[in-house]
């Protein structure tokens, strides 16, 4: 199977472990896919995240996350959506940046000076493409 979008990719697969309650999911690597695994974790919607070294069944590089539910059993992350895709990007200046879930959520964004937030971006003045939205 080719892929042809790994962040859309990386997305269902953190949304398919959330929808079968597992604690950890792999997800082959990427610079971008580290840089949003790294916001998911400083925003506390993943409580870890490790990159593994490639081994015999494995030759890439692969991303392990470690998902944060509350005690009743609640995923910390409620919704994952793709914005920017290969057919349809989406790029937004500092300004026309929108906020997700009304502030609630959060966009990651890749921008010139790296992959941040949305409240990074418009605080640091700079737009990107918006590669997706977590709340």
């Amino acid at each position: 199977m080719s892929m042809t979008d790994p962040v859309a990719d990386f997305l269902t697969r953190i949304r398919n472990a959330i929808q079968a309650a597992h604690g950890t999911v792999e997800i082959p690597s990427s610079r971008l896919k580290k840089e949003m695994a790294r916001i998911l974790q400083e925003q506390g919607y993943i409580a870890q995240h490790e990159v593994l070294d490639p081994d015999a069944e494995h030759p890439g590089e692969r991303i392990r996350i470690q998902l944060k539910y509350t005690d009743d059993r609640r995923s910390a992350i409620s919704g994952l959506r793709r914005v920017s895709r290969p057919g349809q990007r989406h790029y937004a200046g500092p300004k026309a940046m929108r906020k997700v879930q009304g502030g609630l959520g959060v966009a990651i964004v890749s921008t010139s000076s790296g992959v941040m937030t949305d409240h990074d971006a418009r605080k640091a003045g700079v737009g990107g493409e918006v590669v997706a939205e977590v709340w």
